[in-house]
């Protein structure tokens, strides 16, 4: 199974739901299907969602494509991204993978954990 490492503080956003996309560069590609998170701080900790859709942008468009363009104006966004990848810039392209919830996940793949 595809996976990913999310970062501590986003891993519990991901398990309530609330964080149903993440925006990645230069990394292993995504497809979509089921793919496991595992929590950066303790791999022991993982989540399983199903990937719906993933689409390469420019990060500036990232925002829009996952509707936080209001939240994530340019400056938010590239600064919240260096602290995961120090080189990335505005017109670098980005991979934007978006999921299920885990509880719809469960419902619609019928997988958990």
């Amino acid at each position: 199974m595809q996976s990913l490492k999310i970062a501590d503080r986003l891993f519990p956003l991901v398990l309530s739901g609330e964080k149903t996309h993440t925006i990645r560069w230069r990394e292993a590609r995504i497809r979509p299907g089921l793919m496991r998170y595992a929590c950066d701080g303790d791999q022991q900790k993982t989540v399983v969602v199903l990937v719906t859709r993933c689409t390469d942008v420019p990060l500036s468009q990232a925002a829009a494509l996952v509707g936080k363009q209001d939240i994530w104006p340019d400056t938010i966004m590239l600064s919240g991204m260096r602290e995961h990848y120090p080189d990335i810039e505005l017109d670098d392209i980005v991979q934007v993978v978006e999921h299920l919830t885990p509880q719809r996940t469960a419902v619609e793949a019928g997988v958990s954990g």
